[in-house]
């Protein structure tokens, strides 16, 4: 069954189970969020393109005001709910609305034994490289999977994090973001060397 839910359209991909602080300062959106807050009512994320408005986004609960301004202006935090596909867009309000379905994954008999293990092990040696520090633990809680926590800690184009978003399976999406960080992880070394050759005035040591 159809519900109504406001949008707020950002230049991310919301994740099921990603926190996402907002910085509330839009007229529009101030007004929005106000009501969210009266009436104990989730908003939609969908991302922001120039060309189309996305059919899939990600529902999000407000977890807390972290503070008010004497403007109106808000900072608050919010987590990641459900999936949904956008039905009909509704534009009578200063702000977007949506008739939206919920989305769920498809049914699956059994995801692949070591598909958490390699997952896990390319996420860890990326998020090192990327960052600079060791990946902190992850955990695959109810509801939340295992891809979509990956997906939220790397930064990955907002295409592709999109089309994750859009995916149906846990084990598609597992093995779409295993192959596309293999695929990236060569790169990144290639870029490592050339810094500690750079560092080493070319010769793969300090100068």
């Amino acid at each position: 069954m159809s519900e109504l839910l406001p949008l707020f359209s950002l230049e991310l991909v919301l994740f099921p189970g990603m926190s996402l602080p907002l910085h509330i300062f839009e007229p529009r959106y101030k007004e929005m969020i106000r009501l969210c807050l009266e009436h104990q009512q989730k908003f939609g994320v969908i991302l922001a393109l120039q060309e189309a408005i996305p059919r899939v986004g990600c529902s999000a609960a407000i977890v807390r005001v972290v503070r008010r301004y004497d403007d109106g202006r808000m900072d608050i935090l919010t987590v990641g709910q459900k999936r949904f596909r956008v039905v009909k867009l509704l534009e009578d309000l200063p702000y977007l609305q949506g008739s939206v379905d919920v989305l769920a994954d498809e049914e699956e008999s059994t995801l692949e034994p070591d598909s958490s293990a390699r997952l896990r092990k390319l996420y860890e040696e990326i998020f090192s490289r990327v960052n600079g520090r060791a990946a902190g633990a992850l955990e695959e809680e109810p509801g939340f999977p295992l891809s979509y926590e990956i997906a939220a800690e790397l930064p990955l184009a907002l295409d592709y994090k999109q089309k994750l978003l859009e995916m149906l399976s846990e084990g598609e999406r597992r093995k779409s973001l295993a192959d596309h960080l293999e695929s990236w992880l060569p790169k990144l070394k290639r870029l490592d060397e050339v810094k500690r050759k750079a560092a080493g005035n070319g010769r793969g040591r300090p100068a």
